[in-house]
């Protein structure tokens, strides 16, 4: 009986054993099983935070951030200097652009012939100082649709009678703003010895005045303004030359940047925005 007895004890114990032990198994288990729920949890919420966090980025990449214009503030009324600011058509045109595309404009002053080498440098999101659209630079950048049209004029001294047009030009020197499409019109028309070239109108018109050049070729919307404050001893020879048409450089392949500055200047030109900004600084005759 003792030994029966013994026996039973013993089951009694092992089986406790047994049973505490399934018990601490089952616990540490569920805990584990806890543990990689949460963790499961954490995960799916930090994936969920970062995609979140990568829609609004690209939100605002694609409706924020800086549009850089290349230009030279020396083409009054296109782009001039006032104060510390630089005001003008272009300024404001790409005000308006830059408005439309949520996105905050700074502008770059530079010499002329460096706006293009800038914008396919990546310097400059877009060039804007009056550029006409020629071959020789569709071959570098590319443009946006016309926002504007201008030509080219003559300017000589008031008392210059010899010089009534561009066929009476040759033999003759003529000033012109270096890489403008005046500076290629007026090496056509003379030869490039007799190109007198200049940072700036204003420089050329000021050795025109002082008969250092015989003739300025420039665009006529500047040439308004210097017929204007230089009565007395500039005056314009001949009808406007060359039509031209002014756009937007981008860098070349930059498609996706082209056809959003079209639809803003679509629209623009749609709600007379355009023609609002003209008339503010060449008011119609």
């Amino acid at each position: 009986m003792k030994k029966k007895f013994l026996s039973l004890a013993i089951a009694a114990v092992m089986a406790a054993s047994l049973a505490a032990c399934g018990s601490e198994a089952e616990e540490t288990t569920a805990a584990a099983e806890t543990e990689e729920s949460a963790a499961e949890t954490e995960s799916q919420e930090a994936e969920s935070e970062s995609s979140e966090e990568t829609e609004a980025e690209g939100e605002t990449e694609a409706s924020g951030g800086t549009l850089t214009m290349a230009t030279n503030a020396e083409f009054d009324p296109w782009e001039f200097h006032d104060g510390d600011d630089i005001v003008g058509i272009d300024p404001e045109v790409a005000q308006a652009i830059a408005d439309k595309l949520g996105m905050e404009l700074k502008i770059e002053d530079m010499a002329f012939d460096a706006i293009i080498p800038s914008v396919t440098s990546g310097k400059a999101d877009i060039g804007m100082a009056a550029i006409s659209v020629t071959p020789e630079r569709e071959a570098t950048v590319d443009f946006t649709d016309t926002y504007a049209e201008s030509a080219l004029v003559l300017l000589v001294g008031a008392d210059n009678e010899e010089i009534t047009g561009i066929d009476d030009l040759a033999d003759h020197v003529v000033g012109v703003q270096t890489g403008t499409t005046g500076d290629l019109k007026a090496s056509e028309i003379v030869g490039d010895d007799n190109v007198d070239r200049f940072n700036t109108y204003f420089e050329a018109v000021e050795s025109l005045k002082q008969g250092k050049v015989d003739a300025v070729l420039i665009d006529n919307a500047p040439a308004k303004v210097f017929l204007t404050q230089n009565s007395d001893s500039v005056k314009q020879a001949g009808e406007e030359l060359d039509k031209e048409e002014y756009a937007i450089a981008v860098s070349k392949g930059n498609e996706e940047l082209v056809e959003k500055l079209n639809t803003a200047i679509a629209e623009l030109q749609e709600d007379g925005t355009l023609d609002e900004i003209m008339n503010k600084y060449i008011p119609a005759e």
